[in-house]
C-alpha cells in the first residue's frame, strides 16, 4: 500500500473533549498503578496522542505558513493557539505525576533521564496562569508575519515580495540594487508602528510571563524553555566575547576583499550580498533543476540519504517557491505519525535556493532517521544541536555542488565558507541583542533600534547603511523572524556552524569518516543534550576557548591558500 503524499495526509481538528477524556484516563491509570510497567504502559499511550496532536498542528501549520490569507486554515492556527497552552495544561499534570513516581528510575531506564530532565523543566515554564498571555502572544507574531508576508514591494514597474526582491539585491547594477534595499526597507518604514507595537507588547508580555513564574527576567525563563540544560548565558556571552576578539578581524579583511573585487572604495548595504564583480553563482536552472540535481546527489552521498530524499519526492514532501501571501522565510517540521518530515522554502534565484535545500534538508534528514524514538522529546534535539544537522549537511554535500553551478562551483565554494564566517558576528549581534532587550523591557522602541546600531558598530563595523533612513535608523534586526516569533533562537546557528566547520574540516579529509559520525548524531535524535551530542558527534565543544579560533582561522587559511585571487586580488 502507498503512502500517503502531503497533499493526501488526512487533517481532523482535534475533539478537545475527547482528548481531555484520554488524557484523564492516563492520568488515573498512572495514579493507580501498582508497578513501573503499569506506569509504561499509560505513558506510550500518551506519547502516541501527543504524537497524533503534533501532527495535525504540523499540518495545520504548513498549511497557513503556504497561504497566510486562506481563511481555513487561518483559522486552524488561530484554534491552536488558543487551544494549545489548556492542552498544555492536562499534560502538566501527567508530567507531575511522572516526575515525582515511586517508579521513576525504572521509567528512566525505559525513556532515559533527558526525558525526565524535559518534563521537569516544562513544569518550571507552565502554570495555567499564563495561559492567556501565551495566547496573545502566538497572536502578535501571527500579525507580524501577516504583514511581512503580505509585502508588495514595486520597482521599477515590477512586484516583489521580501523574500523574490532579494534577488536584486545581487544584480550588477549597483543603482538598481541600491534602490530595491531602499524599497526594501521602506516597507519596515511603512509598517514601523505596527511592528513596533507589535514587539513592544511581546517584550513587555514575556517579562510578565517570566515572572510570574518566579524568574528574574524572560532571559531565564528563556533558556529553561529552550531545553539549554548544559550551558549558560554566561557561557553564551564568552562566545560572544571570542567572536568579537578573533572572528570579526577576519571577516573585516573578507569585507576589505570583497570591496575590492566589486571595485569599491567600501561596501555599502546595498553591496553586501553580492560577492563577485561577474555576480554571484546561481543555480544553472530553476527550482526542478535544483531538485533534479539535489536526487542525485542525495542517491549519490549515501543509502541513507537515498532512501530520505526519495520519500520526500515520493510523498511531495517539499514546498520550495515563493507565491504571494507565503510565509517568509525556510524551516522544516515533521507529521510524526506518518514518520516524514517536510521542507519548506521561498526559493528566488539566489545563491541561496541552493543553501536553503541543502540546509532543510538536514534537518529533515534528522527528523527522518529519528522518526522511530518512541517519546515526542527525542524526535528533534535542541535548537543548537538541529543546526548542526542542517549547516553539517551543506558542507557535507560539497563533492555535488557542480551539479548545481557548474564552472560556478567554485566562486560557490569561496562565497559558502567565507559567508560562514561572515555569518558569526551577525548571529551574536542577534543574541546580544536579544539579551539587552529582556534585561531592558521598559525600553522604548527608539532605545531598540539605538541598541541594535551599537550591535553593528561591535559585530558588524564594516557595515554603512547610509543613504537607507530605516536602516541608518537602526531598524535591520526587524527583518529577523526568530526575534519576533522565537526569542534567543539564534546564538544557536553560530554554536552550530562551529561544529558544521569542524565536518567540512573532517570531510577534506575523509568525508565517509566525517559522514558516520554525522550520521551518528542524526539517529541520537533529542536522545541527548547539545554538547553530549556534540562529544558524540567526533566534535570540540564550541566552548572551548581554542576551537572558535582554530576552526575559523583554518577556514580562512584554506580560503587564502584555494582562492588567493578572490582574497588579494
Amino acid at each position: 500500500m502507498s503512502q500517503p503524499t502531503f497533499a493526501e495526509i488526512p487533517y481532523r481538528r482535534p475533539d478537545l473533549a475527547d482528548l481531555h477524556e484520554q488524557i484523564t484516563a492516563v492520568i488515573a491509570d498512572l495514579n493507580g498503578a501498582t508497578s513501573a510497567n503499569d506506569q509504561i504502559a499509560a505513558v506510550n499511550r500518551w506519547n502516541a496522542l501527543r504524537f497524533h496532536t503534533a501532527t495535525a498542528q504540523s499540518v495545520a501549520e504548513v498549511r497557513y505558513t503556504q497561504n497566510v490569507k486562506d481563511p481555513t486554515w487561518k483559522a486552524e492556527k488561530e484554534f491552536y493557539d488558543e487551544q494549545m497552552p489548556t492542552v498544555m495544561e492536562w499534560n502538566a499534570e501527567v508530567e507531575r505525576i511522572l516526575v515525582e513516581s515511586p517508579h521513576r528510575a525504572q521509567l528512566e531506564q525505559e525513556y532515559g533521564t533527558l526525558f525526565f530532565t524535559r518534563m521537569e523543566n516544562s513544569l518550571r515554564v507552565f502554570a495555567p496562569e499564563i495561559k492567556a498571555l501565551m495566547v496573545e502572544e502566538s497572536k502578535l507574531a501571527d500579525e507580524y508575519n501577516e504583514i511581512t508576508a503580505s509585502a508588495r514591494i514595486e520597482l521599477d514597474g515590477e512586484t516583489f515580495n521580501l523574500s523574490t526582491i532579494g534577488r536584486v539585491a545581487i544584480e550588477l547594477d549597483r543603482e538598481r540594487r541600491k534602490r530595491a534595499v531602499a524599497a526594501q526597507y521602506a516597507f519596515l518604514g511603512a509598517h514601523k508602528e505596527r511592528i513596533d507595537a507589535i514587539y513592544d507588547k511581546l517584550v513587555k508580555l514575556r517579562t510578565q510571563k517570566a515572572r510570574q513564574l518566579g524568574f528574574p527576567s524572560y532571559t531565564e525563563f528563556r533558556y529553561v524553555e529552550f531545553g539549554r540544560v548544559d550551558y549558560t548565558a554566561a557561557d553564551v556571552e564568552r562566545f560572544r566575547q571570542n567572536v568579537v576578539d578573533h572572528v570579526v578581524p577576519l571577516v573585516a579583511k573578507l569585507k576589505a576583499a570583497q570591496a575590492k573585487r566589486l571595485g569599491l572604495d567600501g561596501v555599502m548595504l546595498y553591496d553586501e550580498r553580492l560577492q563577485f564583480a561577474d555576480g554571484n553563482p546561481i543555480a544553472e536552472g530553476d527550482k526542478d533543476f535544483i531538485v533534479d540535481a539535489a536526487t542525485t546527489m542525495y542517491r549519490e552521498l549515501s543509502p541513507e540519504t537515498r532512501e530520505f530524499f526519495d520519500t520526500m519526492l515520493e510523498r511531495e514532501l517539499m514546498d520550495l517557491e515563493s507565491r504571494d501571501n507565503k510565509a517568509t522565510g525556510g524551516y522544516c517540521t515533521s507529521f510524526p505519525d506518518h514518520g516524514v518530515p517536510f521542507i519548506f522554502a521561498n526559493f528566488n534565484r539566489t545563491t541561496h535556493d541552493v543553501e536553503v535545500l541543502t540546509h532543510e534538508a538536514g534537518h529533515a534528514f534528522q527528523a527522518y532517521r529519528s522518526r522511530n524514538h518512541r517519546v515526542p522529546e527525542y524526535l528533534w534535539p535542541t535548537a543548537e544541536a538541529c543546526e548542526i544537522h542542517s549547516m553539517g549537511m551543506e558542507f557535507l554535500t560539497w563533492p555535488w555542488m557542480d551539479k548545481f553551478f557548474g564552472t560556478q562551483t567554485d566562486k560557490f565554494k569561496f562565497y559558502h565558507l567565507a559567508g560562514a564566517l561572515i555569518f558569526l558576528p551577525y548571529g551574536c549581534a542577534v543574541d546580544h541583542f536579544q539579551h539587552w532587550v529582556y534585561a531592558n523591557p521598559e525600553a522604548t522602541p527608539a532605545e531598540r533600534n539605538a541598541q541594535w546600531k551599537a550591535m553593528e558598530e561591535l559585530y558588524l563595523p564594516w557595515r554603512n547603511a547610509a543613504g537607507i533612513p530605516e536602516a541608518e535608523e537602526g531598524r535591520q534586526w526587524q527583518f529577523q523572524r526568530h526575534i519576533i516569533e522565537s526569542p534567543f533562537y539564534y546564538i544557536d546557528y553560530a554554536l552550530a556552524q562551529t561544529c558544521a566547520l569542524q565536518y567540512w574540516q573532517k570531510s577534506l579529509v575523509d568525508r565517509n569518516a566525517a559522514f558516520a559520525e554525522y550520521l551518528r548524531i542524526c539517529d541520537i535524535g533529542g536522545s541527548q543534550p547539545f554538547l553530549q551530542i556534540v562529544q558524540s558527534g567526533g566534535l570540540i565543544s564550541p566552548f572551548e576557548p581554542s576551537c572558535l579560533d582554530t576552526i575559523t582561522d583554518v577556514a580562512y587559511q584554506w580560503l587564502d591558500e584555494h582562492y588567493p585571487t578572490y582574497l588579494h586580488g
